[in-house]
């Protein structure tokens, strides 16, 4: 890892850049530090212009920490319906009524307390406190790294999570003590706009520091190893409708995967097992008038998904699964569904 020289002058150029490129954003509009903890969590895996919608509705809808603390799971889930990874939800409103229960609803402005909070990891609790709080903490995501990697060629291999104490020492070192909010979003818009894996170095306001650059190295940085290979697992999922015109849901185990959530009938299918005969053994179901629907494949963080769905009409039963239920039209709207099962649904809609 080099060193870099002329520091004020990198943040100086970093900074003013930052302040007349930033894109308007809408969580930029604001220094509460529970909107900023929520677009936070929204964009951890997740694109800037998907969020935006779902950030704006959200806290039209939870607009206080109280409102979140106090609101149902399945209302919860309901706005962050396709989004994906759950889990951040939860999360975030577990910590919320944390906050409210244990800090009298405002938000601790230090990383002790910040980071004890259910689901917040170093890099939120560093974005709040120096964006919310003015307070110089390092922010260290992905972007940020891909950055500083290429600015003082750090050779660590990012994907060992040991390896982001470099960069947020680095950061520690470097952050502008009087703008640490700017600073910050100004390494992150620069790693999401200019300084993305096939870097833009020509448009690059700090490229005279970079020493990638200099050496013609950038596109060799961030190193990062491959990960394992995913699992592939064929899925189909049945939209079931009776005589009363009523749809088969079933709500998802409580604890795993999309917990909670609500789909169509689902199994694992292999290329020897016929579909009516998996969802008698499984669910007691009897399929009539099977007709395809869509094929589609969605990816997890661990697993790709390889559905196939497929519409069919229920004549007589004597019973349904404990975790299943029939719903009107407009009650499976208003249910809290996974992404896969929104593709389904959407389908079903455009075709009876």
């Amino acid at each position: 890892m080099q060193i870099l020289e002329h520091q004020d002058e990198f943040r100086e150029s970093l900074l003013s850049w930052y302040r007349r490129e930033k894109r308007d954003l809408p969580w930029r509009r604001t220094s509460n530090p529970y909107y900023i903890w929520i677009s936070e969590v929204m964009l951890q895996q997740t694109r800037v212009d998907t969020v935006i919608p779902y950030y704006e509705r959200f806290i039209k809808k939870f607009p206080t920490m109280s409102a979140l603390a106090e609101a149902e799971e399945e209302e919860l889930l309901k706005q962050w319906e396709g989004l994906g990874y759950y889990s951040r939800a939860r999360n975030l409103q577990a910590g919320v009524r944390e906050v409210v229960e244990n800090y009298g609803g405002s938000v601790p402005a230090n990383r002790k307390e910040i980071s004890a909070l259910k689901g917040v990891g170093p890099y939120t609790a560093g974005a709040v406190l120096s964006i919310a709080y003015g307070i110089p903490e390092h922010a260290v995501d992905g972007n940020v790294m891909r950055v500083l990697s290429r600015l003082l060629i750090i050779e660590e291999d990012i994907a060992i999570p040991k390896t982001k104490k470099i960069f947020e020492q680095v950061v520690m070192d470097l952050i502008d003590k009087e703008d640490p909010s700017s600073f910050n979003q100004g390494l992150m818009e620069l790693g999401a706009t200019i300084c993305t894996p096939k870097p833009r170095c020509l448009l690059c306001p700090v490229r005279d520091f970079c020493a990638a650059f200099l050496e013609g190295r950038q596109e060799e940085l961030p190193v990062k190893t491959k990960k394992t290979k995913m699992k592939i697992t064929p899925v189909v999922s049945v939209a079931i409708r009776n005589e009363q015109g009523q749809w088969l849901l079933r709500q998802r185990p409580a604890k795993g995967l999309l917990a909670n959530l609500w789909e169509f009938p689902m199994i694992e299918l292999t290329g020897e097992e016929r579909l009516q005969d998996k969802m008698r053994e499984q669910f007691g179901i009897e399929l009539h008038h099977c007709k395809a629907l869509l094929d589609f494949k969605h990816v997890f963080s661990h697993i790709t998904w390889e559905m196939q769905s497929y519409l069919a009409e229920l004549s007589s039963m004597t019973q349904i699964p404990d975790d299943a239920q029939f719903f009107t039209e407009e009650e499976v709207e208003a249910l809290p569904k996974p992404v896969p099962v929104i593709k389904i649904w959407n389908e079903i809609k455009g075709t009876t």
